[in-house]
């Protein structure tokens, strides 16, 4: 799809899949002879061109950054020189990046902030890229914290599907990695690269999992990017000057708001523990150059702390436009050209698509100025509207989760007004009949609504992209199209 859409001249790929490509396999699937021409990167001339490339005018297009979004649409969003540059130097600066550096990088090498870090970073600032494919975990979960370890690394980058591995692949072996010199003492910083809100629990039992192999707690830390900009927030903590200068770049902080007032977009600060609190960790320190707002996603007029809205971007590395869109012609302009409709109305903004929160914290980061801190609480158009609420799918799915030890994913969708729930079974098939009781029990205790569809499925069904996201969109097709082959369906009508 995207060579088709992309209208590219060449295609540069490695040997293994230049093979894959000419396969029998391959051709049931492409016909390859369509295509332009595939260039095999691992045999290219060693002779250096006589002269750098440099663009007439900045403004024109650097690169297309395609990739599959969470509601399971493929779209390419332009990338100028300029604002490629500016993204570099923006990771350059936050974290300090110079050529003494080295950096491990565990994440897809094809879109977004993953692709920036493995290809165009170290070009920029000179530092050397230690790149693990996350694919090969697969095989060895030990991989990327062995590198990470044996390389002496400061600062490393992964995904949520990384650390999901190393801590289900790697529960049980931390004493014999131990005896086989893992230490992670030297990492500074452990960015997980996302599109969504930051998974607690998940960093969280990372910490914990590999605290005795020196790991330190404040280490991990989230990134948050989507399709508008690929990098909003980038949280590198600065363990490693705590000991030089005695001073550090802000935590991440934690807040606890009200789960009912989230439902009407607002914003209430409970204290921990308190009844239907929900923990929320914010998204990473906001890039140099940045400049976030949050709006109302109808009126989009400008809102104050206390309500939820769409976050807005203002910076020098937003993408430029959508290349092109398959799958809904209906995205507009206007995801790149926003304006308020009252207060500042000349400032050209990015609507994101993600709802969140703005809090100004107390901290102040190294140049002494107030550090303010991005919640993301999820993308608008999962939000699910139920009862006249707005619902947000993770809460819904770890309340499921929580019930019974036998269900190891979740995903919920709305079809015509009734909740669905996705459960993946991890047990025998007689389990299924008494899982749904408990799923709808709890969705009714904890968030008041009625579970209109229980659908019990193996595991492996719900699908799941490359950075580790739920395709609920994919999943609700599949469903409506009865291709899920369920173990259980019930109905609660």
């Amino acid at each position: 799809m995207i060579v088709e859409v992309s209208r590219s001249a060449c295609v540069m790929t490695t040997q293994v899949i230049c093979k894959l490509l000419r396969s029998k396999e391959a051709s049931a699937a492409v016909d390859v002879r369509t295509w332009p021409p595939v260039l095999d990167t691992d045999d290219l001339p060693k002779k250096r061109p006589p002269q750098l490339y440099k663009p007439s005018n900045p403004d024109t297009l650097a690169y297309l950054d395609f990739s599959v979004s969470t509601t399971g649409m493929l779209a390419g969003v332009k990338m100028s020189h300029t604002a490629t540059s500016a993204f570099c130097r923006s990771i350059k600066l936050q974290c300090e990046l110079y050529p003494s550096r080295e950096v491990a990088i565990c994440l897809d090498p094809y879109c977004g902030l993953g692709f920036v870090l493995w290809c165009l970073c170290s070009v920029y600032s000179g530092h050397q890229s230690i790149l693990i494919p996350p694919s090969e975990l697969e095989v060895n979960p030990a991989l990327w914290l062995l590198a990470v370890s044996q390389y002496k690394v400061r600062d490393t980058f992964c995904s949520y599907s990384v650390m999901e591995l190393c801590t289900k692949g790697l529960g049980l072996q931390t004493e014999s990695l131990k005896s086989r010199g893992l230490e992670l003492s030297r990492v500074r910083t452990c960015v997980v690269v996302a599109e969504e809100r930051p998974r607690i629990s998940l960093t969280q039992s990372f910490s914990k999992l590999f605290k005795d192999l020196g790991l330190h707690p404040r280490a991990v830390s989230t990134a948050f990017g989507c399709r508008v900009n690929l990098a909003i927030c980038l949280q590198p903590h600065r363990l490693g000057k705590l000991a030089d200068q005695g001073t550090s770049g802000p935590d991440p902080t934690t807040v606890y708001v009200d789960m009912r007032a989230l439902r009407h977009d607002r914003v209430r600060l409970v204290e921990r523990g308190s009844p239907h609190s929900l923990p929320l960790m914010e998204s990473g320190k906001i890039l140099p150059g940045v400049r976030i707002i949050i709006a109302n996603p109808e009126t989009k007029g400008p809102l104050g702390d206390s309500h939820l809205g769409e976050i807005w971007v203002h910076s020098g590395h937003n993408a430029s436009g959508y290349f092109t869109v398959y799958g809904d012609e209906s995205l507009q302009s206007d995801h790149f050209n926003s304006r308020l409709s009252f207060g500042d109305t000349q400032t050209v903004w990015a609507r994101t698509g993600y709802l969140g929160f703005l809090r100004r914290t107390e901290l102040t980061d190294a140049s002494g100025e107030r550090h303010d801190a991005l919640y993301v609480v999820g993308a608008l158009d999962e939000a699910m509207e139920l009862r006249g609420m707005r619902y947000h799918p993770i809460d819904i799915e770890t309340s499921v989760i929580r019930t019974h030890k036998s269900i190891t994913e979740c995903a919920v969708f709305t079809w015509t007004n009734l909740l669905v729930v996705v459960v993946e079974l991890d047990g025998s098939e007689q389990e299924a009949l008494d899982l749904v009781p408990l799923v709808t029990n709890v969705v009714l205790e904890e968030h008041y609504l009625i579970v209109g569809v229980v659908v019990v499925v193996d595991i492996g069904v719900i699908p799941i992209n490359s950075r580790g996201e739920k395709q609920r969109m994919h999943l609700r097709d599949g469903f409506l199209a009865d291709q899920l082959d369920p173990i259980y369906v019930a109905y609660n009508m």
